[in-house]
């Protein structure tokens, strides 16, 4: 796409939508091979240069990677099903750098060493950077500046971090640096620890953490509608990679540094579900109240991961799923709202009518009816397709981000809140109260934008919408009810997720029997019988 040029940008919409789909249906096919089968089955692995572990790269495909593969691929698909409606015209690289944002997400689900991990995170922040700033205006320039400083401050930290783990360990792979770290010396215990320490601030300012997540609301308000959408899944790369390396590295089995950072992890996940809270609570804009709820879903998953409980573990992990797929619908639902309330002001001129959804609901209005202040039926009043899908969806992302029945965000936190029950000690009363106030909180919020968005009685008239900009948000929000009707078999796989976890031992097995593909023997020469004269 790049030796494209600046023009063809058909071409390289059909390049990236066919890369894209190919790239979350082998995701799903990942996800098949490890989820299906005993614990000896629920690894896949491969070493692209052919080099022994650990010494060489190897790429290492569980239940968690493959589960966030799927998650990166279904968003990624949304929002640039969304993008093709008009965004992807914004700027001349766009498709280019959304694969490249994919590259940098698939690679660091699969890594399985701490050096090319953080090779992945340059290349998913080099290209974020480039489309946070896809557009104009200076509110998007602003945050994209404050965002990408943020974000080198974390990338200086993440390599100084690993110097000083591989200066103690001498090993970067990830299962190696496991077994290594339990046998350090306690001489070296403190370097250790003070490694571990500045390479999980560099990972928990990626995750929204209380107070490293300042930038998050700003920046992801003033990012387009696609953009956004996709960046949901960027503060979950952070929450991935605290988890990976707390439970291979600082097992209950890790001797003098076991559960080492546990504390910090549960307060400061209750730290931000409340910061998170009362942002929802406090936001009047649709866009910073969808920022601020992903920052309450990562202070959940943080807290709940923290407790080092692999039934707590299981709920969180099916609320990560939950929560990634409807905050990329709300941020793709935000452009269509305030265009919605723009309409009159700023009619959309749709090119092609056969793309969009004008048709209203026929019905005859009822004279013996409560009639409003112009003399007008309220019942049997006809409603504009558009605006009736509008509310739909918009209705739907706010029970599963509060957290209501009957979709998945409450069968998440109903799994979260039945483990609690049984826990002892505050912290876990502290969260138990949070989930149920930080719903409350997003109701609230949530009530007052839709309020003003679809109560309020204004004479305009109705938006006209793509098929092509609603299609991915009602994939998104089928997604999320697939999770409720699957909900027990999802349940089963994130708690096998939570179990492996835990048990870090089968993934140090299974990483460090690798072995290299064996180089083909030679073929003998052909015999050539001697010729008689």
């Amino acid at each position: 796409m790049l030796l494209l040029g600046t023009k063809r940008r058909g071409i390289k919409a059909a390049l990236n939508l066919a890369s894209t789909v190919a790239g979350l249906l082998l995701a799903v096919l990942l996800l098949r091979r490890v989820g299906v089968g005993d614990a000896a089955q629920a690894f896949a692995l491969y070493l692209p240069g052919n080099w022994p572990v650990p010494f060489g790269i190897v790429l290492v495909a569980d239940r968690l990677s493959a589960l966030m593969a799927v998650l990166a691929g279904g968003v990624a698909l949304a929002s640039l099903l969304y993008a093709l409606a008009r965004w992807h015209q914004a700027g001349v690289y766009f498709h280019a750098l959304f694969q490249l944002q994919l590259v940098g997400l698939y690679g660091a689900f699969l890594t399985g060493d701490l050096f090319n991990l953080f090779v992945f995170f340059e290349v998913l922040l080099a290209a974020s950077y480039g489309l946070l700033l896809h557009g104009d205006g200076p509110a998007r320039v602003r945050a994209g500046l404050h965002y990408i400083a943020i974000n080198l401050v974390a990338s200086l930290l993440f390599l100084i971090g690993v110097a000083l783990l591989y200066g103690v360990a001498g090993t970067l792979n990830m299962a190696d640096l496991s077994m290594k770290l339990r046998v350090v010396p306690e001489s070296d215990r403190g370097l250790l620890h003070a490694g571990a320490s500045i390479l999980a601030i560099a990972f928990l300012a990626k995750a929204a953490l209380w107070p490293l997540n300042f930038w998050l609301p700003p920046a992801y308000a003033a990012a387009s509608a696609p953009v956004a959408g996709l960046f949901v899944i960027l503060t979950k790369v952070g929450v991935y990679a605290v988890l990976r390396l707390w439970t291979l590295c600082f097992p209950t089995g890790a001797g003098a540094s076991a559960m080492f950072g546990s504390e910090v992890l549960v307060w400061g996940g209750l730290a931000t579900l409340a910061f998170g809270t009362v942002g929802m609570l406090a936001s009047q804009q649709l866009a910073r109240l969808a920022g601020y709820s992903i920052i309450a879903s990562s202070g959940t998953l943080i807290a709940a991961l923290g407790f080092n409980q692999p039934a707590l573990s299981s709920g969180a992990l099916y609320y990560l799923a939950s929560s990634t797929l409807a905050g990329c619908a709300l941020f793709l639902l935000v452009e269509l709202l305030e265009r919605a309330r723009q309409v009159q002001a700023d009619p959309l001129v749709v090119d092609d009518t056969r793309e969009a959804l004008p048709f209203f609901l026929d019905a005859e209005p009822i004279t013996d009816a409560n009639l409003d202040d112009e003399e007008e039926a309220l019942i049997g009043r006809a409603i504009p397709a558009a605006l009736a899908f509008l509310g739909v969806a918009f209705t739907l992302c706010a029970l599963v981000v509060a957290g209501l029945p009957p979709l998945s965000g409450f069968v998440a936190k109903l799994a979260m809140l039945t483990t609690l029950l049984y826990m002892h000690g505050a912290a876990a009363w502290v969260l138990f109260a949070l989930l149920i106030l930080s719903g409350l909180a997003a109701a609230t919020g949530l009530l007052r934008v839709g309020m003003r968005h679809f109560w309020t009685l204004q004479a305009r008239p109705a938006p006209r919408l793509r098929i092509v900009e609603t299609l991915p948000i009602g994939l998104l929000l089928l997604g999320c009810a697939l999770l409720v009707v699957h909900g027990d078999a999802a349940l089963r796989y994130t708690r096998a997720t939570a179990d492996t976890l835990h048990l870090p031992g089968r993934y140090i097995d299974a990483v460090m029997a690798a072995q290299p593909v064996a180089a083909p023997s030679p073929v003998s020469p052909a015999v050539v019988p001697e010729q008689t004269p």
